[in-house]
């Protein structure tokens, strides 16, 4: 089974007997995030595999892609490299006219010691060369971002905020005892980017709202990359309310960021479950993300998610959410699977129908997510959202 879904994913139109699509009715966008987990440990190497055609896992994301088949797809984990040869060679195998691939701060050197290693001179390639970066990385472009489209990119009017300072954040909660204020001064907020990107549709510009936070963990009592979290996702909010974004400036110093009554979905990997705890209030992070009244939550489901954390077990036992929510299958042992990525459109757009990309065991499709480890596709699954925008 599983070889016959991944071959149908080397051609345009995977036949009859593979996974069918979500249905949708006619005049319905279909917006995507999806964490494809195509990083890799050099640079050039993603390239490589690429122009190839037997990586295994190429072919099942390939294979995820084709049978919800979005509009608007967004990709987090997909290594950036100067010329954008990976995206367009990605771009080319998953059928999409359209691309933009964005520049991260992962594995950019920062001339300081943002680990406490003692050293801020380490090579790329090696862990604690990330450690330094202004993202983590351990190579320029590890884990970057892109958007693939069918319909038009506006990419004079994509602003980006990758440079943002994050002690110019208004009531940020750096933590102060690990940095110090030469750190301060120069440690950017986004790990990957923020980006405003305006896709052309016949409605006006629908605006994607991108962010990459890093994750909540990987740190020590100080809980470095728990506050950095919190903050990132907390610029989403900064960005999509006029309200709140007077601090802002993008990367070529224009101030703010949507304007008000724009059409917009916030998407992504934003490595942050509603249901965990956050020690930093609610003026920002996910639950006052989500309870924005600028924006709805579709709440996607799938039955691979409750699935797969009752047959699983170790930490998802102790968990209060609704399993059916997650969307990402991480160890068991350690946080168990969470719901960590998002498609969270404006209040003003009309959504039809969401869901996440998890079958369980026995229905189609299985074979592309299979039973968590050893990964086929991703440790993500795709998030879909299915919009109707507002009449001409």
């Amino acid at each position: 089974m599983l070889l016959a879904l991944l071959a149908c994913a080397e051609s345009e139109t995977p036949p009859e007997a593979a996974v069918s699509a979500p249905e949708r009715p006619d005049g319905v966008l279909r917006v995507a995030t999806y964490n494809v987990s195509l990083y890799r440990d050099g640079p050039g190497e993603l390239v490589e595999d690429l122009e190839g055609e037997d990586d295994p896992q190429l072919r099942a994301v390939s294979a995820v892609v084709a049978t919800v088949s979005p509009d608007i797809l967004v990709l987090n984990e997909v290594d950036w490299d100067e010329g954008g040869e990976a995206v367009r060679l990605l771009a080319e195998r998953l059928g999409y006219p359209h691309r933009l691939s964005l520049r991260s701060n992962t594995g950019v050197p920062s001339g300081r010691d943002f680990d406490h290693d003692g050293r801020s001179d380490h090579e790329p390639g090696d862990r604690d060369y990330g450690g330094d970066a202004f993202g983590y990385g351990v190579h320029e472009g590890q884990y970057g971002m892109a958007v693939l489209s069918r319909l038009p990119i506006e990419e004079n009017a994509v602003r980006t905020y990758r440079e943002t300072v994050w002690a110019d954040m208004p009531g940020n909660v750096l933590p102060t005892s690990w940095y110090d204020e030469g750190d301060r001064e120069v440690f950017r907020l986004s790990s990957k980017t923020h980006a405003l990107i305006p896709i052309k549709t016949s409605a006006g510009p629908l605006t994607l709202v991108l962010a990459h936070p890093t994750p909540p963990g990987f740190d020590g009592p100080e809980d470095r990359n728990g506050a950095r979290n919190h903050d990132e996702v907390r610029m989403l909010l900064d960005l999509i309310d006029p309200a709140r974004g007077g601090w802002l400036r993008d990367d070529e110093g224009r101030p703010g960021g949507l304007a008000p009554g724009a059409m917009f979905v916030v998407a992504g990997d934003l490595n942050a479950d509603p249901s965990a705890p956050d020690p930093y209030g609610e003026n920002g992070g996910i639950r006052a993300l989500l309870a924005s009244p600028l924006l709805q939550d579709p709440a996607p489901r799938s039955a691979g998610g409750a699935a797969a954390a009752a047959r699983q077990g170790g930490a998802n036992d102790g968990q209060s959410s609704d399993p059916a929510l997650d969307t990402a299958d991480f160890s068991d042992g350690e946080v168990g699977n969470l719901r960590a990525d998002y498609v969270l459109p404006s209040a003003t757009l009309d959504v039809q129908d969401a869901g996440v990309f998890w079958p369980a065991e026995g229905e189609e499709g299985y074979a592309l997510v299979g039973p968590g480890y050893p990964v086929v596709s991703s440790d993500h699954r795709l998030v879909w959202a299915d919009l109707r925008l507002p009449e001409d």
